[in-house]
């Protein structure tokens, strides 16, 4: 489905990205892993268009997507939320999810025409989908951190992608609401059938949800498999989990 070829990119000399060749087939629960300042968010902004690669190709179902604009991206059916929550924090949680939907449906040019009611029952089952249908008149900014990742993973879900990002979905949350969210994403991609590439600290979370990991260090991928396989791997070992973090 995602096919990621020799991709590099730097920042005023310094290499955050080099060479990465990644593959993610259809159906794939894949996260990627690695210490902080690994280039995972990187990786995300160059594969959602955010950012434009110094070399290599990103292949979507056998398409270059390589330069392509972000709103170009999604409409071919790839979705991302962001490592910190991207919402509009003084709308209602409803006006949140309509604002997504009008813009996926191509109407957000549609200046003479009210908003009002426009795609309700869409928005609704969105909402419900996530564990927000109790919440859809409450401002964005009000709702409890968790909640305001679930919004965002609604917000995600509005444009009907079959192959989802996340970059660090369960940051900054709480146990509680880490096993909910666990359980929400499994959730959702099993029942909409999609393909999922996640970035994660928590490796519970990793390996309760993943069935293959990559490892970025330095800019490079140094380890893709199972879990088994990524334990199991002397350079992983070193580098990372042997030296006892418990985040990526």
């Amino acid at each position: 489905m995602l096919r990621i070829e020799n991709l590099r990119k730097s920042f005023a000399g310094f290499v955050a990205i080099d060479g990465v060749d990644l593959s993610v087939p259809e159906g794939a629960r894949h996260a990627i892993i690695g210490p902080n300042g690994a280039g995972k968010t990187t990786l995300f902004n160059l594969l959602t268009g955010h950012l434009q690669p110094d070399s290599g190709e990103v292949f979507y179902r056998g398409e270059a997507i390589t330069g392509l604009k972000p709103y170009r991206i999604v409409g071919r059916g790839i979705s991302r939320s962001f490592q910190h929550t991207n919402i509009y924090p003084r709308l209602s949680v409803f006006e949140n999810i309509q604002a997504a939907l009008i813009s996926h449906h191509g109407m957000q040019y549609r200046l003479f025409k009210s908003a009002e009611g426009l795609f309700r029952d869409e928005a609704l089952e969105l909402l419900e989908s996530v564990g927000l249908g109790e919440d859809i008149d409450r401002i964005a900014g009000t709702l409890a951190y968790g909640r305001q990742k679930q919004l965002e993973l609604a917000m995600g879900l509005s444009s009907s992608p079959d192959l989802l990002l996340l970059d660090e979905p369960t940051a900054g949350m709480s146990p509680q609401e880490t096993r909910h969210t666990i359980e929400l994403i499994g959730q959702i991609v099993e029942s909409r059938g999609l393909s999922l590439l996640f970035t994660e600290h928590d490796m519970n979370v990793v390996f309760t949800i993943a069935d293959r990991i990559s490892v970025l260090h330095f800019g490079k991928i140094i380890a893709s498999g199972t879990a088994e396989d990524v334990r199991a791997d002397e350079e992983v070992r070193r580098v990372y989990l042997g030296g006892g973090h418990g985040t990526a």
